[in-house]
């Protein structure tokens, strides 16, 4: 590949969310610091929502690492879980043994002895869910329920939900407007700006070793972000490719040609691309027709 080439130790664009690589953007710093603070207020309900490759996964890695003693924590990253899957995930991350062979009302009651053991000994437990969006609805109602298990003084289950936009619309139905109301910190992701984009690509090249100004020209840059809308995981891939490209040149330097041919190369930058000229092209004829318009709607 291409690492020596730019004087790297690691790929510095992997699509892994390796927590090494995590760049503490403002938004993406703010969202964890809510998360901290939601968890040590002892919350019931937190969420983060964002679009597509903003790093979500990401920050439910960096907080799960971060929350050492005296919390137990259980990752569920896979949303295709009915109630009973869920629950008997959640038991194996208690080490609950032999739950499998437990019916479901049996196990939940031995899920609540296992908490109220972690409470009686200072501990709490937090339950992440990603991809949280494309969980059924009777999954969504099972956590509302696995959320009332608490003692006079404390909750025993804390839930952080990382999901999709569509999360917050799901959660608008009617049939799921109790779980919505628990909800008490909640944080959107936001894509990264044009500086911030750059801060987060010499960030990326300088943990996987590289020394220096970043191999990218401006006109690279500003097509880099022009093309990623400063999305985290679009930044990766263009600039991977890009990279790829100049290396196969055997330039010491990306430029423009080669962010333009990693555009090129990626299906979802194209169709995004394909869309706003759509939508510019339709805002240009509306502005045309628009004076005629209104000279009808005056007669």
């Amino acid at each position: 590949m291409y690492q020596r080439h730019f004087g790297l130790e690691h790929l510095p664009f992997s699509l892994t969310p390796d927590t090494q690589f995590f760049f503490p953007s403002p938004a993406h710093q703010e969202a964890l610091n809510v998360l901290l603070f939601a968890l040590e207020e002892e919350q019931g309900f937190v969420k983060v929502t964002g679009e597509v490759g903003l790093g979500k996964t990401m920050l439910c890695r960096l907080l799960l690492n971060r929350l050492k003693s005296p919390w137990v924590t259980a990752y569920l990253p896979n949303p295709d879980l009915r109630p009973a899957s869920m629950y008997r995930q959640l038991a194996t991350e208690l080490s609950i043994p032999n739950q499998r062979k437990l019916a479901t009302d049996v196990l939940m009651d031995t899920i609540r002895h296992r908490l109220l053991e972690l409470s009686g000994s200072g501990r709490r437990l937090v339950v992440l869910f990603d991809e949280a969006q494309a969980l059924p609805t009777a999954t969504l109602e099972s956590i509302r329920l696995l959320s009332n298990l608490e003692t006079e003084k404390r909750k025993l289950v804390q839930i952080v939900l990382f999901g999709q936009p569509e999360l917050d619309r799901r959660l608008a139905q009617e049939n799921l407007r109790q779980l919505a109301q628990r909800i008490t910190f909640d944080y959107c992701l936001q894509a990264l700006d044009r500086r911030a984009s750059e801060a987060y690509l010499r960030h990326r090249l300088e943990v996987a070793g590289r020394h220096g100004r970043p191999p990218f020209s401006r006109a690279a840059l500003r097509l880099l972000f022009r093309a990623s809308h400063g999305v985290p995981r679009l930044i990766n891939i263009l600039a991977h490719k890009s990279m790829l490209a100049a290396y196969g040149e055997g330039r010491d330097e990306v430029i423009r040609k080669h962010v333009s041919s990693a555009v090129n190369d990626t299906a979802q930058v194209r169709r995004q691309r394909h869309f706003l000229s759509r939508l510019h092209y339709g805002a240009f004829l509306l502005l045309l027709v628009l004076p005629s318009i209104m000279t009808l709607v005056a007669r």
